[in-house]
């Protein structure tokens, strides 16, 4: 396939206005493929020569102004038109078109429990060419009218609003001008609730084996909706550019959820079956905040090319908290504790490896679309939001907001880059936003800010050392430990200052406070740091920090120095035992107890040590259980079972659990703890094929069948190991869901002999699958597939080998880049 380049598509914007696309398409054909009919109508401004994308079954016919072009010219994924003449014209293709089954273009699905089948689009960067012509490029917009025929009780759901018409087929209104990517089709027999808001008609949309779930969440959804529809009309003064608003929660969706204009389509993880954190019901709640915000910065404005992805990503990012936590505040009360735990983690780690770019890179950083699908990282989400967040602290939300709405009068409906988005901030006010920018969009790298703290005369003194020149507004927090209980803090004060200062130095009167904590608030991103009598004080007296975001930066400054190799992670547990215990935020515990499992346990910890790691965190999982046992935190009680289970190293506690279908004390066990005490019997090789059957006859759901898929993977037996292999990396007839579930059972520390062998292997098979299943499945076998237990040298070494093949995919490239950087970072703080 031919990937886009920059230089291509200015071409092409130079010479061509596309107006209008007439997509026809059927999905009666078949289970295989489906036929797609495109008219597209568009301008010359030129005489000169181009070329239209699609990557079709089959290429039927092609016309432009009514003259046939020859099918066989279709090379690879382009379709040349030469000898255009100044003026109108009309493309026509009819094509058929194969269904997907990685998530991307027009993915397929029968649902096991009822037999369903549904489809769904997702054209994101490059493949709505997987489902209609296109000239597929975000600078060419265009309005676009979609006819769509499909089967008998099927309900057809697209940009706009959609009606059946008398022949069967449905119709989608015109839409507004939209990019090709924007382009969406949802079809099958959902199961739907709707309502109308603000003069709209909203909807909620599932399979219908779902069906239950959405209708016990579905006042919820709907008032996360309206708040937050309501409080972006309160902040932007454009309205709402479509004519409908539906949200899909699909299955087997690649990301999170994808903000195609008035169809927004999410995973349908979100569709709860099972028993969830208030924690999680938030990051829910933050995606729909996230998508709607791109309806204004993404769909209304929308990026020229691809470097500037960030202003999509970072701005929804930012905005998906921001809003939440505005208008969603009584039901979830802080939302930045969990994205400082989380998300901002996510940026920085990435921010530290061989792969950083800048949040916004240099234009010729991305050449093509192959090299900018792989800036979809915690780089452009993570870090981006971090630093308007920073960007707000430091204008003013009121500026910001005046910048924003100037940017989006400017160019609604059109497209813009980074320069045009930093002059309409300029605009509103005298702060320097161009010199921001560079300093702050332009650069790679975390700083890290460390205080340096002296007592003299009545005084205490604050220097801040700073590693990185970036220019940072902190708040500094004072604390003292408490008179009658010493594990306590009580805030002294709160002050503001500029990093850098130079050589000035922060006096305040009175003697040193026992804890410092730098970016308090946690404004500004930056890795932090103690002197030594707050580490001392930190270690000791955590959980008594009286804010909730103060003790997400003190563990964030934590899991950094375990990272960096400067806090021992059995140190990290036995602060984790120590205060976890007393922690009431379920956003830090879960942070914490992801980390410490995932990371100290599995990674950081030598094998001789994870035994001890494990009990560590079984003793902490035990210690929450038992602090839960009145009901009064279900979602705390959740996350400490869910540890317990996946810490256990013996089968008789959890077994039992299995057997008895509960927890003493609760919860009961509903299919996500069945599933989860399963795979871990299997891993500790207390369970069998039988009794992995068994559970999938009990829940035969699509989740079943990931959950048994995992299972099997994670069998103790050359047989499962093997026949597993195959699965991923021989046969491919794996869907990207069913991939994904057999490569987190496959890699078990506890079962290192075993598996062995094959870790040179995935250097061998992973780069062959990923030619031949594309750059979704590229991304997955990276992420999921890639040996994350092997911290040796030897696996080192076989992966910078493969990294010098030059047949090896981008997607797959930037994956193994990223997963060796972590390899060698884990051996650098297993040796100390």
């Amino acid at each position: 396939m031919s990937v886009l380049t920059r230089d291509e598509a200015q071409t092409r914007a130079r010479l061509l206005d596309v107006h209008h696309y007439a997509v026809e398409l059927d999905l009666t054909t078949g289970d295989e493929t489906f036929d797609s009919t495109t008219l597209i109508r568009f301008t010359a401004r030129a005489t000169g020569d181009t070329f239209v994308e699609l990557k079709p079954d089959t290429l039927r016919s092609a016309t432009l102004d009514g003259v046939p072009l020859d099918p066989a010219a279709l090379t690879e994924n382009r379709l040349p038109l030469t000898g255009l003449t100044e003026g109108a014209h009309e493309l026509r293709i009819d094509a058929s078109m194969r269904y997907s089954r990685t998530g991307e273009g027009m993915h397929r699905f029968t649902d096991p429990t009822d037999g369903e089948t549904y489809v769904y689009t997702q054209l994101f960067m490059e493949d709505v060419q997987r489902v209609f012509a296109a000239f597929d490029q975000p600078d060419l917009k265009a309005v676009f009218e979609l006819t769509v025929t499909a089967p008998d009780g099927w309900t057809v759901l697209a940009n706009t609003v959609t009606e059946r018409q008398e022949d069967g087929r449905w119709k989608a209104a015109p839409t507004q001008l939209l990019s090709t990517y924007f382009v969406a089709v949802a079809a099958g027999p959902w199961h739907s609730v709707r309502t109308e808001h603000a003069g709209l008609p909203f909807g909620l949309h599932c399979r219908r084996s779902l069906a239950p779930y959405l209708d016990a969440d579905a006042d919820e959804l709907f008032d996360i909706t309206r708040a937050c529809f309501d409080r972006y009309h309160e902040k932007f003064t454009e309205p709402y550019p479509f004519d409908s608003y539906d949200q899909a929660f699909v299955p087997e969706f690649n990301a999170g959820a994808m903000e195609n204009p008035g169809l927004v389509t999410f995973r349908d993880e979100f569709m709860f079956r099972s028993a969830v954190t208030d924690t999680e019901r938030q990051t829910r709640a933050m995606v729909i905040a996230h998508e709607m915000a791109h309806m204004w910065f993404g769909d209304l404005v929308t990026l020229r090319w691809w470097d500037d992805i960030w202003l999509n990503e970072s701005f929804a990012e930012y905005m998906g908290y921001q809003t939440v936590n505005e208008a969603c505040s009584d039901r979830f009360p802080d939302t930045w504790i969990d994205f400082g735990v989380t998300r901002k983690s996510w940026g920085s780690d990435a921010d530290q490896r061989p792969s950083t770019h800048p949040v916004a890179p240099d234009p010729g950083a991305v050449p093509d679309t192959a090299s900018a699908l792989l800036n979809f990282d915690g780089i452009s989400y993570a870090k981006g939001a971090s630093a308007l967040r920073q960007l707000v602290a430091w204008l003013g939300e009121k500026d910001f907001l005046a910048g924003i709405n100037a940017h989006f009068a400017r160019h609604k409906f059109g497209n813009a880059t980074l320069a045009d988005f930093i002059d309409n901030l300029a605009s509103a006010t005298d702060r320097d936003v161009h010199a921001w920018a560079e300093r702050w969009l332009r650069t790679t790298g975390v700083d890290k800010l460390t205080p340096l703290v002296a007592q003299a005369e009545g005084y205490w003194h604050l220097t801040v050392d700073q590693a990185g020149d970036r220019p940072h507004r902190v708040a500094v927090g004072a604390y003292d430990r408490d008179d009658a209980d010493a594990r306590r803090l009580v805030l002294r004060e709160r002050f503001e200052i500029d990093v850098p200062q130079g050589d000035s130095v922060t006096v305040r009167p009175g003697r040193r406070p026992d804890l410092v904590v730098l970016n308090d608030g946690d404004l500004t991103y930056a890795k932090v740091r103690f002197d030594a009598t707050s580490e001392e004080t930190a270690l000791r007296s955590l959980s008594g920090i009286p804010d909730a975001l103060t003790r997400a930066v003190v563990w964030n400054a934590l899991r950094d120095m375990v990272r960096d190799g400067e806090l021992e992670p059995a140190a990290y547990l036995e602060t984790a035992l120590a205060h976890l215990p007393e922690e009431t935020d379920l956003a830090v515990v879960q942070g914490v107890l992801t980390f410490a499992r995932t990371q100290i346990a599995d990674r950081y910890t030598a094998p001789e040590e994870r035994p001890a790691a494990l009990a560590t965190l079984t003793a902490l999982a035990r210690d929450l259980i038992r602090r839960t046992e009145d009901g009064d935190s279900p979602g705390l009680r959740l996350t400490a079972v869910r540890t317990l289970i996946d810490s256990a190293t013996t089968p008789d506690k959890i077994a039992s659990w299995l057997d008895e279908g509960t927890v003493h004390g609760g919860p009961e066990l509903d299919p996500e703890l069945r599933w989860r005490i399963l795979a871990r019997l299997a891993v500790l090789g207390a369970a069998d094929e039988a009794a992995i059957e068994a559970e999938l006859a009990r829940d035969p759901s699509a989740s079943g069948q990931e959950g048994a898929a995992r299972c099997r993977a994670s069998l103790p037996t050359a047989e499962a190991k093997a026949a597993a292999w195959s699965a991923m990396f021989t046969t491919d007839d794996l869907s990207n869901y069913l991939f994904t579930a057999t490569a987190h059972g496959f890699w078990q520390p506890e079962q290192a002999d075993l598996v062995r062998a094959y870790v040179p292997r995935f250097y061998e098979d992973a780069p062959a699958m990923a030619v031949r299943r594309g750059p979704a499945m590229a991304e997955a076998a990276g992420r999921y597939a890639f040996p994350v237990h092997a911290i040796d040298a030897e696996s080192l070494a076989a992966g910078e080998k493969a990294l010098k093949d030059p047949a090896l995919t981008p997607a797959l490239h930037r994956k193994l880049v990223d997963q060796l950087d972590d390899l060698a970072r884990a051996l650098r703080v297993r040796e100390g």
